[in-house]
């Protein structure tokens, strides 16, 4: 079983218009404050806890100085080690920079991600975003020259006013940086987001064929590539470029999150952290810990989650293996589960493959709906 840890840095010098994550805007007062509580949630982590992968997003990690960076990864090792097998570091164009870059190397960072989201200025300034193309480029070669060997590139399709040309254009502009992975997004409309507002006020329109377009052009292109999808929304160009992070949270395997709003399933939990940055400091100094909406993980719910993020992979689902994992639970109707299944392979959604059932291309486009009906599912057997 592997486990990781998340650690969420807020800053952001500006919100992107999509973005509901937490984050503020950086005060050196509320940062050294930051960096002081990230040092007390490392020390609460148990000893015995061993963390296979480490994950920073934000926010903007690369916002905090080389120095602050030190120190918070030093930090970090200090209380939990070093011997995980991968670390991941989000960043944002504007903001790399060499001497970032070196630090965070030493450290022991193994993967940087870069968010460039579009290569197209007007659909750049479309979504809030603070860089250009130059920008993008700069950072990209100051990433090559560090020598790291995994990388990722963050790209997003379906924004407002693009077209399947401007996607296409996209994702050969990406290609072409040789990135070791590649991240697709479809945008989605957050409450308390700038685009949120607009889409409410009937600005902007969801049109889903064109969203089903542009999931498939991008799919279609990417494998012409070379590049090996593995995720509804990941691919690699080899099995080893996979982000390791992010595939045992999708197996539901343990994670701990540190720092503001950041959310943790560890030790038969899940539950998130405060997302201010005064109130998770004030339940750390009054409690030793910023626990929040706690709720016990009963095998059941593991098991449907499970299924439903088993199913977005294209490895698909051992349906026999996940009951066996999570066999100590009187609450899972397995023959219920199976009938559904059975009714999604029958309209097509869903091909046995083996001993895995895999989603089909139209599947993969219905995922969405088809986690749903699951998770629906569980909550009627647990009414």
């Amino acid at each position: 079983m592997q486990t990781g840890l998340y650690c969420h840095i807020p800053f952001c010098a500006s919100t992107c218009d999509f973005c509901a994550f937490y984050q503020e805007k950086p005060k050196r007062s509320e940062l050294l404050a930051y960096l002081d509580g990230m040092e007390y949630e490392f020390q609460q982590i148990p000893k015995s806890t061993h963390f296979d992968t480490i994950f920073w997003g934000g926010g903007t990690p690369t916002l905090l100085s080389a120095k602050d960076l030190e120190r918070l990864g030093k930090s970090m090792i200090r209380h939990i080690g070093n011997d995980f097998h991968e670390w991941t570091v989000e960043m944002a164009p504007s903001s790399v920079k060499a001497d970032k870059l070196k630090i965070l190397l030493d450290l022991g960072v193994t993967r940087f991600s870069l968010g460039i989201q579009s290569f197209n200025p007007d659909l750049l300034v479309k979504l809030g975003r603070l860089h250009n193309p130059t920008q993008i480029y700069k950072a990209w070669d100051l990433i090559t020259a560090s020598g790291v060997i995994n990388t990722n590139v963050d790209m997003m399709f379906a924004l407002p006013n693009q077209e399947l040309n401007d996607w296409h254009h996209d994702l050969n502009k990406a290609n072409d940086l040789g990135s070791t992975h590649l991240s697709t997004y479809c945008l989605t409309f957050e409450e308390d987001t700038a685009l949120y507002v607009k889409l409410s006020e009937g600005k902007l329109k969801i049109d889903e064929e064109k969203e089903r377009a542009f999931y498939v052009e991008g799919w279609d292109l990417l494998k012409t590539f070379g590049f090996k999808q593995y995720e509804i929304s990941n691919f690699a160009r080899t099995e080893s470029n996979r982000c390791m992070h992010n595939v045992n949270t999708w197996k539901m395997y343990d994670w701990l999150g540190c720092g503001p709003s950041a959310a943790s399933q560890f030790k038969g939990y899940r539950y998130s952290n405060p997302s201010s940055i005064n109130e998770w400091l004030n339940e750390l100094k009054t409690t030793n810990n910023s626990k929040k909406d706690e709720i016990v993980l009963s095998q059941d719910l593991l098991f449907v989650d499970s299924l439903i993020f088993g199913l977005r992979m294209n490895e698909g689902i051992n349906l026999d293996e996940l009951l066996k994992r999570f066999s100590s639970s009187d609450n899972i109707d397995a023959t219920s589960y199976l009938r559904l299944i059975k009714q999604f392979e029958s309209e097509g959604y869903l091909k046995k493959h083996g001993s895995r059932f895999i989603l089909t291309r139209e599947g993969q486009l219905k995922c969405d709906a088809i986690g749903v009906e699951l998770l629906n599912l569980q909550q009627e057997k647990c009414a």
